[in-house]
């Protein structure tokens, strides 16, 4: 039986934390910090792209904000699964040394020369586990930056396929990550990235390109069914954990530098609610 743990408790930062002003790609804080920029320039940024990329989602809530959002991030620029390797090192790049990057879980910075497949390396996690929905490593899904990550091979080994919720084993070699048979827990800073990412991905493949319908739903051991959950655990998670500055700057640098997308739940967590 898993052994369950208190759920962490932080203080809620304002819901339109610091992003980097739109075009920048300059260092930003580690992962596991969350630092707030001077809130004028914060509105400044937001209303930028209010004006422009999110225009017509604006004022819109619900199943037609979603159909809204799906339209506007799935004009993208696709990458393949190797290119993936060279957007990581920008994407994930350690604020702290620029020859590293930071893996998401672990929270470890390693060289970005030490990806691969080896024990000790980093390599590619996909956090919508691409057996839930059998999308394997395809352009598209298989390959959106927006929810692949650096991560330990051993640790990407242990989360496999699993869905998210609270609880289980502590992860060796992973301080803060729970793991039991049917789920993983991430370490707290990082819980409401988790999150984002997936709800991105719920966004944008709605299975009208030949890609699956992904969904996330409030179970776990969806196998191989299109769907992650658990979604209340998930919804939970992004209100804890708040876009952090690390987390800005990689969707600025997807968005400017690879697919020209962004994932709306960074620039407005509080669409995650307004949908789900």
């Amino acid at each position: 039986m898993s052994r369950r743990h208190p759920r962490y408790r932080r203080p809620l930062l304002a819901t339109l934390a610091a992003f980097a002003v739109l075009g920048s790609t300059a260092a930003a804080a580690p992962a596991a910090t969350h630092p707030a920029a001077p809130a004028a320039a914060t509105a400044s940024s937001l209303q930028v792209l209010d004006d422009t990329y999110y225009q017509n989602a604006l004022g819109k809530s619900g199943a037609q904000l979603k159909s809204a959002l799906h339209t506007i991030i799935s004009s993208q620029t696709k990458v393949s699964y190797s290119q993936v390797w060279t957007a990581l090192k920008d994407t994930d790049q350690d604020p702290a040394n620029s020859s590293n990057v930071i893996e998401l879980y672990t929270g470890r910075s390693l060289s970005k020369n030490a990806n691969g497949g080896s024990v000790g390396n980093w390599n590619r996690e996909h956090v919508w586990a691409k057996s839930h929905g059998d999308f394997g490593t395809a352009t598209g899904p298989g390959t959106d930056l927006h929810h692949l990550r650096p991560e330990d091979v051993t640790v990407n080994s242990i989360r496999g396929n699993k869905d998210f919720d609270n609880g289980g084993s502590a992860v060796s070699g992973a301080p803060g990550n729970y793991t039991d048979s049917d789920s993983f827990e991430p370490r707290d800073a990082v819980k409401g990235d988790v999150a984002r990412m997936l709800l991105y991905m719920a966004v944008r493949y709605e299975g009208g390109d030949s890609f699956p319908d992904l969904e996330p739903n409030d179970k776990v051991n969806n196998g191989s069914a299109p769907n992650m959950g658990r979604l209340s655990v998930l919804k939970t998670w992004s209100q804890q954990d708040p876009p952090d500055a690390f987390e800005k700057r990689r969707n600025d640098v997807i968005y400017n530098q690879y697919q020209h997308n962004r994932n709306p739940f960074i620039d407005h967590p509080e669409w995650v609610a307004s949908i789900w």
